[in-house]
């Protein structure tokens, strides 16, 4: 397997840890029984949930434009150094990202969002 397919199951798996983070906070929080209803009545959720759900939400984001480039590297058979450090790059951006972020580190957030972009940027410069 490529390393650019390689770092897309990573950031997959990350999303996946990503989406589980709130998902859990909200059933410890509320309740399992709570969670599993329809969720009409629920409290408001905790800072930390907002911002769990404020990262998840990033994630997607950022997953849908980093999936499109590796799909078309691969397809367009156009893999080299640069689209694999790129797919590198924007993978452990992302890892230090959604630590920032659960911490709630001013300035070091979008300073690692801004490196993961660069790891994308890197992987589009390649297939120009």
């Amino acid at each position: 397997m490529s390393v650019e397919l390689t770092m897309l199951f990573y950031s997959a798996v990350l999303f996946f840890v990503l989406i589980m983070i709130p998902a859990t906070e909200a059933i410890l929080s509320n309740g399992l029984v709570a969670q599993a209803g329809a969720r009409d009545h629920l409290p408001e959720p905790t800072v930390f949930n907002r911002r769990a759900t404020r990262l998840r939400n990033n994630m997607l984001e950022n997953m849908v434009l980093f999936t499109v480039l590796v799909v078309v590297v691969q397809l367009a058979d156009a893999g080299s150094e640069q689209t694999a450090l790129g797919a590198q790059v924007f993978f452990w951006a992302r890892v230090a990202h959604a630590i920032s972020y659960l911490a709630g580190w001013p300035w070091v957030r979008p300073a690692c969002w801004g490196v993961s972009v660069v790891g994308m940027v890197m992987m589009a410069l390649a297939l120009i």
